[in-house]
């Protein structure tokens, strides 16, 4: 027992030694240039993989890899790299949750979702008459809750087989220096340039005189100071110190709320993970205060005892099914579901099959059930997210998905360290019934409460075979739609039998209960719009619905990685 113990601390002080005399991952001409660089949508890899929203993190997590790091090393560099270079939702001013199976059959989750500030109070979005005031809640200082990520790293570190200073350097090295950003990129900066001007008290990076185009530089010193001190003095370098006093002051300056004492005792937190089997798949997701593993789980048991694989992919009579189990899975969330540590989630009712096949009793499959009759169950007991799937060479599956919750967050840049700020107290019920930026209506479980963790809809997913072999790693942004957009990939791959792109790639349709009408990607089968509206269901045409990132392992045990068409999603790996 000693000698394996030695012989595995041996091996980690080898990798680290080795990576420390490596050459630079992020360099002109390096591993990673960050000024030639190209989106790929989809691979095979025989070893390791990563799919995330864009290829100079997914290249940078799988040069990690390759160069000695497991899945957790390449989760931390992705999540630093995406801080720079995927500004409107990459972040170390926000939040997320990690899910993870290690290869030995350990799952564990870590919640590191931000939190009310202490002197955040129930009714802080209300006029005197009561009225919700909802741009307080989506921009500026007064939006934002308390940052999780940096915490959020530091408890995946234990997890990882290099230093965090090695991890955090591509980061480092892309804000310092800089790297050319993609059309897409330019565009929202331009579109967003004025609302950046109006939440920020100092000059950005993200703004210059003139447009952002195509091929443009983008580079960030202050937030390169920023890395470099979490570099230095850990999680330390965050929530205390310089950085801490510059989060403090930039509050101070327009009626934000975030102190030191807020920040310093801000914690990660491991839960259970949340596991469910269907049809003898386990699936493993993020329990509350993320609704996404419970919805996720009502819906797939909703729709498991019936034939959809010979109903067929997106016939009406599939999509039906699968909006009227959505529209229950909602109304389930706006009254049961919150911070499971101010509020008693029923969890094991809300996921057991006899609540959930009681769910579906009054279920028609020839017409809509109205919103307005369909309540919560009787129980007697963030849009702009990203998403990182990674699945290392021994094994390891980790799925990550991370938010500032609306593009760009709060659209505030903290002056002098040159990050945004999270809008995530959005995410909380500002008043019973009132919809928040997604349309998600709430009720006591979510109201404000300082030190609590707003309710998300985040739903980073792993599946096991029917063997408990590693099969897929799944997961998107989209505020409400993402576990919708989940559910929808993994029937596309367990009943109709796609495979990994076109899973993703498949025009989506989203019902939430209310507003009571579905959402359906313009790509979407006109003849089948047609039934559903005579059926009674109304529909409308949107955007797109989420951006997936799939790893599914073959019969091969090669990876099948996919990145969604819908943004500069990139896969990579070896």
């Amino acid at each position: 027992m000693r000698k394996s113990i030695l012989l595995a601390i041996l091996h980690i002080f080898f990798i680290q030694l080795s990576f420390a005399q490596s050459p630079k991952i992020v360099a002109p001409g390096a591993a990673v240039d960050p000024f030639h660089y190209t989106i790929e949508k989809s691979n095979v890899y025989t070893n390791a993989s990563v799919s995330c929203a864009h290829p100079l993190a997914s290249a940078i997590g799988a040069e990690i890899m390759k160069q000695g790091g497991n899945a957790f090393d390449a989760a931390i560099a992705i999540q630093l790299a995406l801080a720079v270079v995927y500004t409107n939702a990459g972040n170390i001013g926000g939040g997320g949750f990690l899910v993870a199976r290690q290869v030995k059959g350990k799952t564990f989750t870590i919640d590191f979702r931000e939190t009310a500030p202490e002197k955040a109070t129930r009714d802080m979005y209300l006029d005197k008459n009561g009225n919700p005031q909802s741009d307080l809640s989506l921009y500026g200082h007064k939006a934002c809750g308390v940052p999780g990520t940096v915490a959020g790293l530091f408890a995946t570190l234990p997890y990882a087989v290099l230093p965090f200073k090695t991890l955090i350097q591509p980061a480092i090295d892309l804000a310092e220096n800089g790297y050319v950003i993609t059309e897409s990129e330019a565009s929202a900066l331009n579109a967003t340039r004025k609302s950046f001007i109006e939440n920020s008290t100092a000059p950005t990076a993200l703004v210059k005189n003139s447009e952002w185009k195509s091929g443009d530089t983008l580079v960030q010193k202050e937030l390169a100071q920023t890395l470099k001190r979490i570099q230095k003095s850990g999680a330390k370098g965050f929530y205390e110190g310089k950085t801490a006093s510059l989060i403090v002051a930039e509050m101070k300056k327009r009626d934000g709320l975030i102190s030191k004492k807020d920040l310093k005792n801000y914690t990660a937190i491991s839960r259970p993970a949340l596991e469910f089997r269907y049809k003898g798949y386990t699936i493993i997701g993020m329990a509350p205060p993320s609704s996404g593993g419970i919805i996720l789980c009502q819906l797939m048991k909703m729709v498991e005892d019936k034939p959809l694989a010979d109903y067929g992919f997106q016939t009406t009579k599939s999509v039906q099914l699968m909006i009227e189990a959505e529209r229950r899975a909602f109304a389930d969330r706006s009254v049961y579901m919150g911070d499971p540590d101010y509020w008693k989630v029923p969890i094991k009712t809300l996921t057991s099959d006899v609540y959930i096949k009681n769910r579906m009793a009054d279920y028609d499959s020839t017409r809509a059930t109205p919103s307005s009759v369909i309540k919560a169950g009787i129980i007697k007991e963030s849009e702009e997210t990203t998403h990182i799937s990674i699945i290392d060479k021994a094994g390891n599956m980790v799925s990550i998905t991370t938010t500032l919750n609306n593009s760009y967050g709060s659209r505030t840049v903290v002056s002098g360290a040159g990050f945004l700020l999270n809008d995530e107290m959005d995410d909380f019920s500002i008043k019973p019934g009132v919809p928040n930026l997604y349309g998600a209506v709430g009720g006591e479980a979510n109201a404000i409460q300082p030190g609590k963790r707003m309710l998300s809809s985040m739903a980073p997913t792993l599946v096991l075979d029917k063997n408990q072999n590693p099969l897929i790693v799944a997961g998107t942004p989209g505020g409400t739609t993402i576990p919708t957009s989940v559910f929808q990939t993994l029937i596309n791959i367990l009943e109709f039998g796609m495979n990994a792109s076109d899973a993703i790639g498949k025009p989506k349709f989203h019902h939430q209960w209310l507003p009571d009408e579905v959402m359906v990607e313009k790509e979407f089968d006109p003849e089948v719009k047609k039934q559903l509206q005579s059926m009674g269901y109304t529909l409308t045409e949107r955007g797109q619905i989420g951006r997936m990132e799939v790893i599914r392992i073959l019969p091969d045990g090669s990876r099948e990685v996919a990145a969604d068409p819908r943004g500069d999603d990139s896969v990579n790996g070896f």
